[in-house]
């Protein structure tokens, strides 16, 4: 079975996907949405857990080799990220979503040595607007990024756009149309609910309004 699919069942069983289009979700770029994916939710369960950070490791090694330090993005990442830089046996760090407003007011907790190379874990993929930011926070550091591995991503055009942009390379562990479809196949998505989540996935920002 492909990760992807493999994934999908993980993120189904853990209830991590909630499905409510008469409820809409309201998301921090505005956007409302009739699916939300809780990635923090398969952290109670171990087998899920440990199926997430033992192939992030492995996407890590196949596509960036030898990095030398693994940063987390705050909240839903810091965790996952922690696992896998144990698994690496690597240094860890994580990225505030914004600096304290006390004490250090650090953006970056941990020790970012500058000049250091990492990759950065990510729990979610929508717009990739704070996905990005915590990249520059990184980069703003000295450090070298090589790229970023992702838990589960939308896929929209405009994170792939500023992904691109920035010149940064993302490997995901899963998708939106996969999850779909497999959701479909188990009967976990009600079939009334499938021409509801196609549309909103081609129009996003448009849907509801």
């Amino acid at each position: 079975m492909k990760i992807s699919d493999q994934l999908s069942r993980h993120l189904l069983q853990s209830k991590a996907i909630i499905i409510d289009p008469a409820k809409p979700f309201t998301w921090a770029s505005g956007w409302k949405s009739p699916i939300y994916c809780d990635n923090r939710k398969t952290l109670s369960y171990p087998v899920v857990r440990k199926f997430i950070w033992t192939s992030i490791s492995q996407l890590i090694k196949d596509n960036f080799g030898s990095p030398e330090m693994i940063a987390g993005v705050a909240t839903g990442a810091i965790a996952h990220g922690a696992l896998v830089a144990e698994n690496l046996k690597l240094p860890f760090i994580y990225v505030r979503s914004s600096a304290k407003d006390h004490g250090t007011g650090k953006l970056i907790e941990g020790d970012p040595a500058a000049g250091k190379s990492v990759v950065v874990v990510e729990d979610l993929i929508s717009t990739g607007g704070s996905s990005l930011r915590a990249v520059q926070a990184l980069r703003d550091e000295g450090l070298d990024v090589l790229g970023m591995v992702a838990i589960f991503t939308y896929g929209f055009p405009v994170a792939a756009e500023g992904f691109k942009k920035a010149g940064v390379t993302l490997y995901t562990l899963g998708n939106y149309e996969n999850l779909v479809a497999h959701g479909i196949e188990t009967g976990y998505i009600k079939k009334d609910y499938l021409k509801t989540l196609l549309e909103w996935r081609k129009d996003p920002g448009g849907w509801r309004k």
